[in-house]
């Protein structure tokens, strides 16, 4: 490497403090204009249209915040509303399964009944009593009585019989009570329906 000269200012060449440059006017404090501080520009006065202008947008930005919590406090209320809907249609469905269970019980004890198997004080009867109250407490109804107007929602009908003088479709007899339990249907009723002779 070689060794650079560096000569020394000489007479014209000298800077002079008054001289460094555009950079240093700049960063004197003295050649500037007097500096604006925080609290200058925090307590300047506004003119009142930009204080009208703030407020506004002030008012828009509330307003629009406003709508929006209460569509969200709507939705959250919606929501809580379908899953407790949800939940207790789920509860109804589980009990549900777990009462078809009982149904071929019921219906042995309603064909005990009807052929007199069921007498009063017998140890069958009350067997037969216990599983029936078991039953209500669940929240199972029977559905499906004789003379019933037929209503194919809820009716099954197995056969038709013609009767003179029926003028409405009816339940003439039951073959297989129905059972629901709250608003589900467990098994619709098995009929025979009375219709009107031509």
């Amino acid at each position: 490497m070689t060794d650079k000269d560096f000569e020394e200012p000489q007479g014209d060449d000298e800077v002079l403090p008054g001289d460094e440059g555009s950079e240093a006017q700049a960063s004197d404090p003295e050649s500037q204009e007097e500096a604006l501080t925080v609290e200058d520009i925090l307590g300047a006065e506004q003119s009142a249209d930009a204080a009208a202008s703030e407020d506004a947008v002030i008012a828009d930005l509330e307003s629009a915040l406003l709508t929006d919590l209460k569509r969200l406090q709507a939705e959250y209320a919606n929501y809580r509303r379908r899953t407790e809907e949800q939940r207790e249609r789920e509860i109804e469905r589980a009990k549900g399964e777990a009462v078809k269970g009982l149904l071929p019980v019921l219906d042995d004890l309603d064909r005990a009944e009807k052929h007199g198997d069921l007498t009063e004080g017998s140890p069958f009867a009350a067997i037969g009593e216990k599983v029936r109250t078991v039953a209500e407490r669940l929240g199972v109804t029977a559905f499906g009585a004789v003379g019933e107007v037929f209503d194919p929602q809820h009716h099954e009908a197995i056969f038709q019989q013609p009767v003179a003088g029926q003028e409405e479709t009816t339940v003439l007899e039951v073959v297989e009570v129905g059972y629901r339990l709250g608003s589900v249907e467990l098994r619709p009723a098995k009929v025979v329906v009375a219709v009107p002779a031509e």
